[in-house]
């Protein structure tokens, strides 16, 4: 039997291990056996074979192995609820102090308070929204532009 039927059978049961288990690495090297056969088939020797089976692997896990697991996990992550509205703009409808205030973030009005106790912020003003306790808004101010 010539070895490149080998390595193809190697590639095979590489591959279906890899549908069985999904974790990318058996296909990687599955891909570095099929390179192996390639060259097999070409006529080269058992050696150039084997070598080409270990710079094909190590390529494939060093090179392809770090984009694909980043594209296949590396989605950012959907914020929803009240957890989208941390780090929103807002506008001050009523004075915010340590114990009430309004503001307006997108198209709702929220009750809110001033994240820093002792911050009195008048009505008017642009706010970040810092966190969300209840139905409470923690609102800070924004940061004046430096002068130019």
């Amino acid at each position: 039997m010539h070895s490149w039927i080998l390595w193809l059978i190697v590639a095979a049961v590489l591959g279906t291990a890899e549908l069985m288990t999904a974790t990318l690495d058996l296909l990687l090297l599955a891909v570095a056996a099929l390179a192996a056969a390639a060259v097999g088939g070409i006529g080269l020797g058992i050696g150039f074979q084997v070598v080409a089976f270990a710079v094909t692997a190590a390529a494939m896990v060093t090179l392809v192995r770090p984009v694909a697991r980043r594209h296949l996990t590396g989605h950012p992550t959907l914020r929803t609820g009240v957890a989208a509205l941390v780090g929103r703009e807002a506008v001050v409808l009523k004075d915010c102090g340590r114990d009430d205030g309004r503001v307006r973030i997108g198209g709702e009005e929220w009750s809110a308070r001033s994240y820093d106790p002792h911050l009195q912020i008048p009505a008017g003003t642009r706010v970040d929204v810092f966190a969300i306790e209840g139905a409470t808004a923690l609102v800070h101010p924004q940061e004046e532009p430096w002068p130019n």
